[in-house]
């Protein structure tokens, strides 16, 4: 299709809070203990559909309002990815370039307005639409300039001001249809700009597939955008993108398989993981806590650095109530298999699930410490729209509907749900915590020691994220 047939189109992530990651690459919006980047995947992969389209995010690229408002009088649509805590920012830099342009049809897209269109329109009078679920090609159709009547996967506001809801979009399976998201960063990012602390540096994240078949309470996009079946792209194709950003991005370090769970289909990740071994890349993915010991090896043994784990808790009825599906044995295990192996792990933890109390947290932080993965991120049990975890606090007086902030005025998350035995504050006061127990003790302290005197390079690294970590403490006793 050539350019010109096309819609002149904008994809946004605003300006915002300085080092707030809330790209449309970031399952949890807020304000990390170090700053961090993740890649805007979810925009740049309808970008990627759109000729001559432009992807502008601005966070990484520290760029203001008056940075991207004269981007207003250039473009004829303009998208913009919201989530439930960045709604309010994102709504008015909607108006102001409403303001700059009247002509310009606007629309959000994301996980908040996929679950709740009727109240995001009813919010925000100056959307024209907003899309649902996976809205690739509903944004494309948009871009060809059709009637939006005739496109699935939209809500819209027709020329009386009636809010529209047209029929759901079915959902993709051939996900080869998806154009590499790789050219788009070519194209608009500079990479440089993307952080994240247990990456090497630079490093690009994409996804192989969609969807997860785990069924966690907490988690964003399977309940929202994503789905529960594990949608794939063919080995091929995957391979094919790295291949060629290996060649367009030569100082890349490292790749980042983003999907939610890389590790969902065991025969396919040792099929990538051979042909990523022939290219000598190296690489990392999001995985469940029960990868057999023979899978790792054949991991490991093909350019696999790191794996970003999902523990949760170190309390097995948590696990139990937040349909994690797993078990705390297994998970120890993958572990011990994880470290004999030479694989890194960064291990996520969540404070303040159902079924908290002192006593829990006390039983994470040791299984932490006993466990002892690389790196350790700690964050607030978040009740996002469209979870079953929101529905679950609202039903059992967990959350106050009309304060449900998730984060505070400097986009630090906050802890918005609370027990009767167990207050938002001291779930608050868990993280700060449960950090220092881990990170605080002689073995650890001295293996980043270690870590520091063997690479300058990562000397400067950990300083910084020092830095950063006091601040962001510092920040959160303010809060």
């Amino acid at each position: 299709m050539k350019t010109d047939t096309m819609m002149k189109t904008l994809f946004l992530q605003p300006p915002s809070f300085d080092g707030f990651d809330g790209g449309a690459g970031s399952r949890y919006q807020a304000k990390r203990e170090i700053k961090s980047f993740w890649y805007p995947t979810w925009l740049a992969q309808p970008a990627a559909l759109i000729p001559g389209s432009k992807l502008i995010d601005a966070p990484p690229a520290r760029l203001t309002m008056d940075d991207v408002l004269p981007h207003a009088a250039t473009h004829e649509l303009l998208v913009i990815h919201t989530s439930t805590p960045s709604f309010a920012n994102d709504v008015k830099v909607a108006e102001a370039f409403k303001a700059a342009n009247p002509a310009l049809k606007i629309g959000f897209v994301g996980a908040k307005v996929a679950v709740q269109p009727q109240e995001s329109m009813e919010r925000a009078p100056v959307l024209d639409f907003v899309a649902g679920n996976e809205f690739d090609f509903t944004i494309k159709e948009i871009a060809e300039g059709r009637d939006f009547a005739t496109i699935d996967g939209m809500s819209w506001r027709d020329a009386t001001g009636a809010i529209i809801h047209n029929k759901d979009r079915a959902i993709l399976e051939d996900m080869d249809l998806l154009p590499f998201v790789s050219n788009v960063y070519q194209r608009d990012l500079h990479i440089e700009d993307y952080f994240i602390g247990y990456l090497m540096h630079p490093y690009i994240s994409i996804y192989t597939g969609r969807g997860c078949k785990s069924r966690c309470t907490f988690c964003l996009w399977p309940q929202t955008v994503g789905g529960h079946r594990y949608r794939t792209r063919s080995v091929e194709h995957v391979i094919e993108e790295i291949r060629r950003a290996k060649a367009a991005f030569p100082q890349v370090r490292e790749f980042f398989f983003d999907d939610d769970t890389f590790t969902d289909n065991l025969p396919r990740a040792e099929a990538i993981a051979r042909e990523l071994g022939k290219l000598g890349v190296t690489w990392s993915c999001n995985a469940k806590a029960n990868v057999p010991r023979s899978t790792l090896k054949v991991l490991k043994e093909n350019g696999l650095r790191l794996l970003l784990v999902g523990y949760e808790t170190g309390n097995q009825q948590i696990l139990v109530n937040i349909k994690k599906g797993m078990r705390i044995d297994v998970a120890r295990q993958f572990t011990k298999d994880c470290h004999d192996l030479g694989i890194k792990i960064h291990g996520t933890f969540i404070m303040g699930l159902p079924g908290e109390t002192q006593e829990t947290i006390q039983e994470t932080i040791k299984f932490a410490t006993e466990i002892n993965p690389h790196t350790i991120q700690v964050s607030l049990a978040a009740p996002y729209p469209g979870t079953f975890l929101y529905n679950q606090a609202v039903e059992n007086g967990w959350l106050d509907v009309e304060h449900a902030e998730l984060i505070d005025d400097h986009g630090i998350q906050i802890a918005p749900l609370h027990y009767p035995h167990l207050s938002h504050t001291e779930i608050f006061n868990a993280v700060e915590v449960f950090y220092k127990k881990f990170y605080f003790r002689l073995p650890k302290i001295a293996s980043i020691v270690n870590e520091m005197i063997r690479s300058p390079e990562m000397m400067k690294r950990r300083l910084r994220e020092g830095l950063e970590f006091r601040q962001f403490l510092r920040e959160r006793h303010a809060a």
